[in-house]
């Protein structure tokens, strides 16, 4: 059996090289950057991981799962993303409130139990901020997204996800009455500073560049039909 700490590395190691993101291979500083740890620490962890065959990694070198790691890391993943749906939905948690809880619940370790988490939430293909959930099997349910920062003018879009999913972008989002959902258009780009006006909900808002690249958005097929 993993131990949380392991378990957060496999998981961490996932966001670095899986699917999500298409690379095979991490390096340890990246690694150990992304877990607040010192790179001698990460090196100590990575090297336990693969005496267990969970990855492979030669010290200080790039790091890759193996197949039994990927898997294990993709169970956390499922974990997490389903317990972020049932504090969002059964609970009444706000989506900048749920990581922090999830991060505990994902370490339980009955399998029953998460199917029958998954029953009980009606099997959820995404979670409150619009991350996929993999299923029992691990696969991935499909979708096709752009960041709002690579939209033209004029072309309506629904919020699907957001990249940043820190506290401070989730709260301001919620100030804005944004959310997974919503329906928006640019309507003006500002050639100074990339900064963008959205039209939603019968109002103009102005957004930075930085704001635009850190929102996954997705477009109608047909665009006379976005309501």
């Amino acid at each position: 059996m993993l131990s949380y700490t392991e378990e957060n590395y496999l998981k961490a190691l996932l966001s670095l090289t899986g699917f999500e993101k298409g690379n095979e291979e991490a390096g340890t500083n990246e690694l150990a950057l992304q877990l607040g740890v010192k790179p001698a620490t990460a090196n100590d962890m990575l090297k336990k991981l693969r005496e267990k065959g969970y990855l492979e990694y030669e010290k200080y070198g790039k790091i890759r799962l193996s197949d039994t790691g990927r898997q294990s890391a993709i169970l956390v993943l499922r974990k997490h993303r389903l317990w972020e749906t049932f504090l969002h939905q059964k609970l009444e948690f706000t989506w900048d409130e749920v990581h922090e809880v999830a991060e505990q619940m994902e370490h339980i370790q009955s399998e029953k139990l998460i199917e029958k988490l998954d029953w009980f939430l009606s099997y959820p293909q995404f979670d409150p901020h619009g991350d996929p959930i993999p299923n029992a099997a691990g696969q991935m349910p499909g979708y096709e997204r752009v960041l709002l920062s690579e939209l033209e003018l004029s072309i309506p879009c629904r919020v699907a996800a957001v990249k940043n999913t820190s506290p401070a972008f989730l709260q301001y989002l919620g100030h804005l009455g944004i959310g997974v959902g919503t329906i928006l258009t640019i309507t003006a780009k500002v050639e100074f500073d990339s900064s963008l006006q959205i039209q939603f909900d019968n109002r103009a808002q102005m957004i930075s560049s930085k704001f635009a690249e850190n929102l996954w958005v997705e477009l109608f097929e047909n665009p006379n039909h976005c309501e």
